[in-house]
C-alpha cells in the first residue's frame, strides 16, 4: 500500500472527527438561550441581534447537521458489521438509542426539577404519556431535549441499514429521492421526525461507493464553499427579512438546497482543518462531542438564565457577546464534567457517551466519530 493511500485515509480520518467537532459545536447555537419567549423573539425581528442569531443558526447550526448523518452513512457503508443484522443493531442500541433515553431521563430530572424546585421557565411532567414521549421521541419531537429526534432517526435508519448497503445504487437514489420529496413535502412524521436525515444517510451510503468525498477534498476551497454561500444569503434574506409565510414547500425546498450545498462546504473545510495547525486541538476535544451533543440543552436550559443575569437577554448590548460565546461556554463545561465523570464513574461515562469516553474508545461508531 503506497504511503499516499495511507496519509489520505488518515487525512480522512482526522476529517470526520473534525466535522463531528464543528458541526455538533455549531448545533450549540440553533438552541442558544435567549431569554426571551417567541412573541419577544417576533418582536427584535429584523435587528442586529435578530440578524446575528439567525446567522449562527444558518450557517454554523442547522446547515452542519446534514453532514453528520452523511457520515454515518459512509462510516456504515464500509463497515463489514453492517450486514449482521442482529450484532450491528444491538451495537448501535448501545451506542446510540440507550444514550439517548438515559439523556432525555436526564433532562427531565434536572430541567424539570429546576423547573418545579426553583420556578425555571421550563417544561414539566404533565402526565405519562408526556413522560413517555420525553423518553422514547414516540410520536413527537420532545419538548426539552429537541435535538435528540436526530438521534431517534439515525437508530431508525440503522436499524434497516444492513438491508440499505445491500441494495443497488439505482434502488438508493429512489429512496433518496423519495427522502427528499418527503422533506420538502413536509411529511415522515411519526415514522420520521425529519425524512432529511434519511437522505443523508442513504447520500452517505452512495458518496461511500463513489468514492465522493475524495472528489470533494480535491475540489478548490472556494468552489466547494460558493453554492453554500449564495444559497445562505437566500435562506437568510428568507428568515430575516420575510420570515414564515404561505409559500412552505418552497421555503422547505430552499432549506432542503442549503442543506445539501452545506454537507459538501463543511466537509471541504473539515479536510482543510485537518491538514492545519488546528488538527491537533480539535482531535483532543472530538471524544467529548457525543456527551457535547446529548448534554448541551440540558446546560443551557439550566444555566442559560443564570449567566443571562450578568449579560441580559436577546437585545441587550452585552448579549451579543454571551450567544457568540455559548459553545465555547458549553464545551468548557462538558469537558469539565466528562473530564470528572470519567475518572470517578468511568462506566457512566461510557455508558453517556456512546463509549466514546471511559476507560476505552470504542471504535467504528456511526454517528459522530473518526473512520475506522
Amino acid at each position: 500500500m503506497s504511503e499516499t493511500i495511507v496519509a489520505d485515509r488518515a487525512r480522512r480520518s482526522d476529517a470526520i472527527a473534525i466535522a463531528r467537532v464543528i458541526c455538533i459545536l455549531g448545533v450549540v447555537y440553533v438552541h442558544a438561550w435567549t431569554g426571551l419567549n417567541g412573541i419577544a423573539l417576533a418582536a427584535l425581528r429584523g435587528t442586529g441581534q435578530d440578524t446575528l442569531r439567525w446567522t449562527l443558526m444558518e450557517v454554523f447550526g442547522r446547515s452542519a447537521v446534514p453532514l453528520l448523518g452523511l457520515i454515518s452513512g459512509w462510516l456504515v457503508a464500509g463497515s463489514g458489521t453492517s450486514r449482521a443484522w442482529t450484532t450491528h443493531v444491538a451495537r448501535k442500541a448501545r451506542t446510540i438509542l440507550l444514550p439517548m433515553v438515559l439523556w432525555n431521563a436526564l433532562a427531565i430530572l434536572f430541567v424539570s426539577g429546576a423547573a418545579l424546585l426553583f420556578h425555571l421557565k421550563a417544561p414539566t411532567p404533565s402526565s405519562l404519556e408526556w413522560v413517555a414521549q420525553e423518553l422514547f421521541i414516540l410520536t413527537r419531537n420532545p419538548d426539552i431535549n429537541v435535538q435528540m429526534p436526530f438521534l431517534r432517526d439515525l437508530f431508525l435508519c440503522m436499524l434497516v441499514a444492513p438491508l440499505l448497503v445491500r441494495l443497488p445504487g439505482w434502488v438508493l437514489i429512489l429512496i433518496a429521492l423519495a427522502a427528499a420529496a418527503a422533506q420538502v413535502a413536509g411529511l415522515g412524521p411519526p415514522v420520521l421526525m425529519r425524512a432529511s436525515i434519511l437522505f443523508f444517510f442513504v447520500i452517505g451510503i452512495l458518496a461511500r461507493r463513489q468514492g465522493t468525498e475524495q472528489v470533494v477534498a480535491r475540489m478548490p476551497l472556494w468552489l466547494a464553499l460558493l453554492p453554500f454561500l449564495l444559497l445562505m444569503m437566500v435562506q437568510l434574506y428568507r428568515a430575516v427579512a420575510v420570515g414564515d409565510g404561505e409559500w412552505t414547500t418552497v421555503q422547505r425546498a430552499i432549506d432542503m438546497s442549503v442543506r445539501i450545498a452545506a454537507a459538501v462546504a463543511f466537509w471541504r473545510i473539515a479536510w482543510t482543518l485537518a491538514g492545519s495547525g488546528a488538527r491537533g486541538l480539535l482531535l483532543r476535544i472530538e471524544p467529548y462531542m457525543f456527551f457535547l451533543f446529548c448534554a448541551h440543552l440540558i446546560l443551557i436550559w439550566l444555566g442559560g438564565p443564570l449567566i443571562g443575569k450578568i449579560t441580559g437577554d436577546m437585545g441587550s448590548p452585552l448579549y451579543p457577546i454571551y450567544l457568540i460565546l455559548q459553545p465555547l461556554i458549553v464545551l468548557l463545561v462538558v469537558i469539565a464534567v466528562g473530564s470528572a465523570l470519567r475518572r470517578v464513574a468511568p462506566r457512566a461515562a461510557a455508558l453517556l457517551s456512546g463509549g466514546r469516553l471511559g476507560p476505552a474508545r470504542v471504535r467504528d461508531q456511526p454517528v459522530l466519530v473518526r473512520a475506522p
